[in-house]
Parts: structure tokens; C-alpha cells; sequence
């Protein structure tokens, strides 16, 4: 078995190889705008060296999942998993040599960057009998290791960004080999960048990127326009496992694609500007339902998918769809709105819960309902988030007709707000004074007494409450939907 893969033609039509070996320990940049083919060239990188070496690929877009269905690939879909899981299958993949894509899809950007170091440092920090070579591919690298602070919280941007130095600075020695691709260079952090002795450079159009693009291949600044003029699917080459000097590569052909394919123009509908109108402005039928949406694949409980990987054979596959099948049927006689209500209690009766994201509690929300025998979290993240704000404020069972007036009143605030106001409604019901502002700002998830005032003032303007202050500072708070007032503070 040769060490060295055929990545595509040069210009003469002559193949152009890279060597694995070298690769692993000298590491691989791969830039180029949206379309100039980056995805293409790293499928193509992990399809010709499947047999070779081990994959660990962290796919931020889901645009790799199709590999599992040519090759051994193991497909973890991150939303399924908390924090812990995802590093104990992290540990197990450099254990078992596993190859295998962290699919972050259904993450929102902070959570995908949370899940991403997580996963990395358990690739990082494995004990040294399990440091076999394998090839870390990260794609959309500027997300995880960004140059600059941008919307996400300071400490989940330097976890993401330690997890990706380790990777690239300190990963040879633990076998590790990182190939990153980015969209800008001028995103990406120069100290994760720097690291890479191999560059595939793909067209891009920006001045700053065509430069450092330039300086990175060895090229003269005026040969820098030679970037722009690229075509999709070719890229310069560079690099001890490549080339000794820039050659232009068109990158071959792959086996399998992307579930979203590749996007071109189809014919434009033949109906009558009036039969369009008639279709997009035509009244629902009363008894007409909307298409079903195909049904997401039921997730598979973390111990499950450790012993997948630790046993990657075909033939352990039915014990799998099995137990999953049993853990189904067990589900069925479940009362799934009781096991919302008693786990959104333990979990706002830890601290931690006001000030973490939505996304993480709801993993964990996912976490505790598997841990009470559901296959999967009966609730949605958008539907979570709502039995959240509603729970925060006091309201576990949404059904019970007393709070529907004060629900009702709610729908006209924003969802983050339903919680202090469903507190101030709660002690208007039972005659009680109105909760004080540490009580709202625990609701809200803030300690700043501005941001509690600015909330109230708010949903005064909002017509949904009418705040009364006697000369002694003393506060009632009445709602006019409900005819109530709390007592005086």
C-alpha cells in the first residue's frame, strides 16, 4: 500500500500526489472564497486516503455525512450529546481508531464552537498509548479559530481557539494532523495558520487575502493576481507533501457528494402570471394538512454509538437497531410531559441554569430525558426554549387553564420576558407584593439593575402591566388583561 494519493492534474495533465506521511507531520491550509471548490478538494483529500490513515472530521455544515455511506465513517450528530458525552467518544475514537464526522448542523454558532473544543481537547489530552496517527480535517476553520472577537462569549472563543492551536501546534507529536480550510485567511487566527507547511490556495478576490495568499506560496506580489484568475475546483499547490515549488492543481473527481448537491439553474415555470397568483394567494382547505416532513432518524444514546465505534463491523449493526427498538417501545409508555416538567425542575433548581445558553441546556435537557428512558428529547429547541421562559416564571404545566390568561398576555412580549412577567402575574393571582428586582433579574438572566428597570419599562409601554410608586419608593404592579394588582412592596 503506497503512502502517496493522486489529488488531481496539473497543467500538463500530469498527475500531481501527495504524500500521506509527509502531510501528517507537516500539516495542511486549504483557502479560497465560497464556490472556488474547498469542499470538493477535501473530499476528494479524505476519499483517496480512507484506506490509509484514520479521519476525524468536524463538519460544522453537514456537508461530509454522505461518506459514511462509501466508507467506514461513523456519523455522531452533535445536538444528541452534552459536553461529557462528546468528549468520552472523543477519548474513544483515538482508542478504537475510529474514523469518524462530528456533525455540528443543528448547533447554533456558539454551541458548535463549545462542542468543537470539547471534542478536540479529548483528541488532544488521550494517554500516549492511543496516539496513533490520524488526519483532523476541519472545515469553515475561520469559525473556531477567528482572528478577532465577534458575537460569541469571550471564554467559549478562547476554548475554541486553544483547542484549535493545540491541534495545530502541538497535535504532530500526539499524532494528530491537522487539515484546516478556510474561506479568508485574514479570518482565520495567524497563530493556528502559521503552523501549516502544506497550502492548496483556491481563487479569492479581497486585496489582503490575495497577499497573504502570496507571501504564504512564495510568490512575488504582482503575481498575486494569478489567485484571482482561478478557476472553481483549481488551486496552487505548495508544500513539502505537494510540491517544492507553487504548481496549479485541478483537483479529480469524487465518488461520492454532498446532500445539497451542487446548485444550477433550472427552467423557470411555465404557469400563467395569473394561475401563480391564484396558487400563491389561494385559501387554505379547512381539513387540508401541509406535506409531512420526513421524520429525523431517532439519535442514538451515547453508550450506544461509543460501542459502535469501539465494534465498527457490519455485523454489530442489527444489535444497535435493535436495542434502539427496544429503548423505542419502552419510550411508548412514557408519559412524556411528566418527565418535561419534573427535569425542567432540576433544572432550574441549579444555579448555573440563569446564566448558561439555550443551547447547552437544552443538550442537557436531551441528556436528562434519555436518562429517564426517552429515545429522544420529546421537545424541539425552539419548543424548549418556550417551556423554558414559561418554567422560569413559575409555569410547569402550560395546560392548566388558571395561567391561560396570563400566558395569553405574555404572547405579546418577547419570549425572554415571559419569565418576569409571569412572576409579577403570579403574585398579582395569590395577592402577594410584587417580586423585587433580584427575583426579576434571576428570571430575566442579569444581575444589572439598569436592565431590570429597562425591562420594566418596556412592558409598561407594552400596555401589559401599569406600575403604581407611592412618594415612599414602595411598588404595586397591576395587569389590565387580568384585572389584578400585586401588593405593595
Amino acid at each position: 500500500m503506497g503512502a502517496s494519493i493522486d489529488i488531481g492534474r496539473d497543467e500538463t495533465g500530469q498527475p500531481v500526489c501527495i504524500d500521506m506521511e509527509e502531510l501528517l507531520a507537516t500539516r495542511l491550509l486549504v483557502q479560497g472564497n465560497s464556490g472556488s471548490g474547498k469542499s470538493h478538494l477535501l473530499r476528494r483529500l479524505l476519499e483517496e486516503s480512507a484506506g490509509l490513515v484514520q479521519q476525524v472530521i468536524i463538519d460544522p455544515e453537514g456537508d461530509f455525512v454522505t461518506l459514511a455511506d462509501a466508507y467506514s465513517h461513523v456519523v455522531i450528530d452533535a445536538g444528541d450529546y452534552n459536553e461529557r458525552e462528546i468528549a468520552r467518544i472523543g477519548a474513544r475514537i483515538r482508542e478504537h481508531r475510529a474514523s469518524v464526522i462530528l456533525n455540528l448542523e443543528q448547533l447554533e454558532l456558539e454551541a458548535q464552537m463549545t462542542c468543537a473544543a470539547a471534542f478536540l481537547n479529548a483528541l488532544f489530552d488521550a494517554p500516549r498509548e492511543h496516539w496513533y496517527p490520524a488526519l483532523v480535517v476541519v472545515d469553515e476553520a475561520q469559525m473556531f479559530a477567528p482572528s478577532v472577537a465577534g458575537d460569541v462569549p469571550d471564554p467559549v472563543r478562547r476554548a475554541s481557539l486553544s483547542a484549535m492551536t493545540n491541534l495545530m501546534c502541538r497535535g504532530r507529536k500526539r499524532g494528530l494532523a491537522g487539515a484546516i480550510a478556510t474561506q479568508r485567511l485574514a479570518k482565520l487566527a495567524k497563530n493556528v495558520a502559521a503552523e501549516a507547511s502544506n497550502f492548496l490556495m483556491g481563487r479569492t478576490f479581497l486585496d489582503i487575502d490575495m497577499a497573504r495568499a502570496a507571501d504564504l506560496l512564495g510568490m512575488e506580489r504582482r503575481q498575486a493576481e494569478r489567485i484571482r484568475d482561478l478557476q472553481r475546483g483549481c488551486f496552487l499547490g505548495l508544500g513539502p507533501a505537494i510540491s517544492r515549488r507553487p504548481v496549479a492543481i485541478r483537483i479529480g473527481a469524487t465518488q461520492t457528494v454532498s446532500r445539497t448537491g451542487t446548485h444550477t439553474l433550472l427552467p423557470m415555470p411555465e404557469a400563467e402570471p395569473q394561475d401563480m397568483r391564484t396558487m400563491l394567494f389561494a385559501e387554505m382547505e379547512g381539513d387540508a394538512l401541509p406535506p409531512a416532513r420526513p421524520a429525523r432518524p431517532r439519535p442514538i444514546a451515547a453508550d450506544e454509538l461509543i460501542r459502535a465505534i469501539a465494534e465498527p463491523e457490519p455485523t454489530t449493526q442489527p444489535a444497535i437497531f435493535t436495542a434502539r427498538q427496544e429503548a423505542e417501545d419502552a419510550a411508548d409508555a412514557i408519559d412524556s410531559e411528566a418527565v418535561i416538567v419534573a427535569v425542567l425542575r432540576d433544572m432550574l433548581a441549579e444555579p448555573s441554569a440563569s446564566t448558561q445558553p439555550d443551547a447547552l441546556l437544552y443538550q442537557d435537557f436531551s441528556v436528562r430525558c434519555r436518562m429517564q428512558r426517552l429515545v429522544r428529547a420529546p421537545l424541539d429547541l425552539e419548543g424548549f426554549r418556550q417551556r423554558l421562559a414559561l418554567a422560569r416564571g413559575g409555569v410547569f404545566d402550560p395546560a392548566d387553564p388558571a395561567w391561560a390568561p396570563a400566558i395569553d398576555a405574555a404572547a405579546r412580549l418577547p419570549q425572554d420576558m415571559y419569565a418576569p412577567f409571569l412572576l409579577i402575574a403570579r403574585a398579582a393571582m395569590e395577592g402577594q407584593p410584587c417580586p423585587d428586582d433580584a427575583a426579576l433579574g434571576r428570571a430575566y438572566g442579569t444581575s444589572s439593575p439598569g436592565r431590570i428597570r429597562r425591562l420594566i419599562d418596556y412592558m409598561e409601554k407594552q400596555g401589559v402591566i401599569v406600575v403604581r410608586a407611592d412618594f415612599g419608593g414602595r411598588r404595586s404592579v397591576g395587569i389590565p388583561e387580568l384585572g389584578l394588582s400585586t401588593g405593595v412592596e
